[in-house]
């Protein structure tokens, strides 16, 4: 295929002064999934159509691989055309796209609009057959109907795709994708069920145990059944020498060292039913509202409840442990009773951070009471070393008792009730804990004292 765009940010070799000077500006979803070349190609002919005998593209910006939930701030090279829209000397006067649905979604061009008119620069639409004008009641409710278009596309896209896959998890037990979990490894399934796909080659693919691993999660989950200790568990593994998953498959948690098995590492192998034989699907889900207003590229990743959880009605691999001994180990996995029946209760779980090491801090019980503690990335899987800083540690109490004098000089106190700025019982303790998370707040301990700040300040910590 003839390569037709200029590259991003250089005008082409040979300038026309033929009316208008345009940005061209197109998107694709995915990379793996979308053709970019066909894809380039189509929305820049489209565009070329609409601004024809009016003028010419000069410069191109085109995202790949970008969701169109995201704002144009959050997308790459939409960011690009606005700072370059920005400057005086841009050296175009136009923005045009080849189809709304590929730029915009919900109101983002409602909220993108004032920008470029503060810039001086046009925005032309094939669905308007040249430049927007939003004084124009006509623009203004085909914008509206445009934006209620894209996001019913979206939502009906996913729906059926979710559905699709829902079925052919429960029903049909397949694999749908993804890196294989530690003690397995994909293995050929036969032809795909779609005819054109088989007649294309594609296949499906079936977990079956790893040879090399698939032995170690079977001793865990021996260990565990025989009253272990998730930590003790660990311990061994490393005392061992044996490679945890990140060290087997670096590509799976690239931002982890891959040295060490962490607690947290077994906890989740013990806890994941598809070593029962059967396929499981929708474990994680996707959080788009969460990255809003953060400068992140896509969603967030959540953990579902237990209940979401799609779940082949039989078992479609070779099982590493029974269902009953799988079932037995969760209920060994259980939170143990204390002595006078009761739960103990930690109204500031994950809203407590260490501010030497950044982790948040362990809800711990100690002297009768709930506090938080950090060891600072030491557990009882691993050896103390001599240098290792003393744990860090703030009672629960404390903290409530002069949290909202903390939040009066965050400027929160009009929004503090008459109970919530005492230190009442517990509901209204419950009531100062549930605004910390409403507004996105942190409290950050070191030895010094603690101090409340925005969670977003503190969001690259996370490890």
């Amino acid at each position: 295929m003839v390569q037709r765009q200029p590259q991003r940010g250089r005008a082409q070799s040979e300038k026309r002064n033929v009316g208008l000077r345009f940005a061209f500006y197109g998107r694709t979803s995915t990379e793996d999934y979308q053709d970019r070349t066909s894809s380039e190609y189509w929305q820049r002919d489209v565009a070329e159509n609409v601004i024809s005998g009016r003028g010419v593209v000069v410069v191109e910006f085109f995202d790949s691989g970008y969701s169109r939930r995201l704002s144009w701030m959050n997308r790459p090279e939409a960011a690009a055309l606005l700072d370059a829209a920005a400057d005086p000397d841009r050296g175009f006067d136009a923005i045009v796209v080849g189809e709304f649905e590929r730029a915009f979604y919900g109101d983002q061009l409602q909220q993108l609009m004032p920008v470029l008119n503060r810039y001086g620069v046009q925005l032309w639409l094939p669905e308007t057959g040249g430049p927007l004008d939003l004084n124009d009641v006509t623009h203004q409710a085909l914008m509206l109907l445009l934006g209620a278009q894209s996001r019913r596309e979206v939502l009906r896209s996913r729906h059926r795709v979710t559905a699709a896959m829902r079925a052919q998890v429960c029903e049909q037990g397949r694999y749908l994708g993804g890196r294989p979990p530690y003690g397995y490894r994909l293995v050929d399934a036969g032809p795909h069920p779609n005819r054109a796909h088989a007649q294309w080659g594609r296949r499906l693919r079936r977990l079956d145990p790893d040879p090399a691993t698939a032995q170690h999660v079977r001793w865990m989950f021996a260990q565990r059944l025989a009253g272990r200790s998730v930590a003790s568990i660990a311990r061994e593994l490393n005392e061992r020498g044996v490679p945890s998953p990140s060290h087997v498959d670096p590509a799976r948690n690239g931002h982890r060292s891959g040295e060490v098995w962490t607690l947290r590492t077994v906890a989740a192998i013990l806890a994941n039913p598809r070593y029962t034989g059967r396929q499981v699907w929708n474990r994680q889900g996707r959080d788009h509202d969460a990255a809003r207003g953060k400068q992140r590229r896509g969603p967030v990743h959540r953990w579902n409840p237990g209940q979401d959880w799609v779940i082949s009605k039989q078992i479609v691999h070779p099982p590493l442990v029974a269902e009953r001994d799988f079932v037995a180990a969760q209920a060994i996995r259980a939170a143990r009773p204390t002595d006078d029946g009761t739960t103990r209760v930690y109204l500031l779980a994950g809203l407590v951070r260490c501010r030497p090491c950044g982790r948040r801090m362990d809800a711990h019980w100690v002297n009768n009471r709930a506090g938080y503690r950090c060891r600072h990335g030491h557990t009882s899987a691993q050896e103390a070393t001599p240098d290792r800083p003393k744990n860090l540690y703030v009672r629960e109490d404390h903290i409530l008792a002069s949290l909202p004098a903390h939040l009066a000089v965050l400027e929160l106190d009009d929004k503090l009730g008459p109970e919530e700025r005492g230190s009442g019982d517990s509901r209204e303790r419950d009531d100062l804990a549930e605004l910390m998370r409403q507004f996105d707040l942190t409290i950050v301990c070191d030895t010094a004292g603690w101090i409340v700040e925005t969670a977003t300040a503190t969001d690259d910590f996370d490890r």
